[in-house]
């Protein structure tokens, strides 16, 4: 099943997520279908950047949603 979800990148102390679609089945960092945003929670505002369009098409075709990434398309 395709998920859409965070994976990490950046350093130490300093992390920087990407919001990816992958295979349920691969671990966190592992390789993705398509990298659809990014979210960087250390910046004063927080910024996030997603591509709805992609987004709803991946959910239209059955992606299953992390609840993280669910609250951040809330917004």
């Amino acid at each position: 099943m395709t998920m859409i979800r965070m994976t990490r990148m950046g350093r130490k102390k300093k992390p920087f997520y990407r919001i990816v679609v992958t295979d349920s089945r691969k671990r966190r960092d592992s390789g993705w279908i398509e990298a659809i945003g990014h979210y960087n929670p250390v910046t004063e505002n927080k910024e996030l950047t997603l591509d709805m369009e992609r987004y709803n098409y991946w959910v239209s075709v059955g992606a299953q949603v992390s609840p993280t990434v669910a609250r951040l398309a809330k917004r």
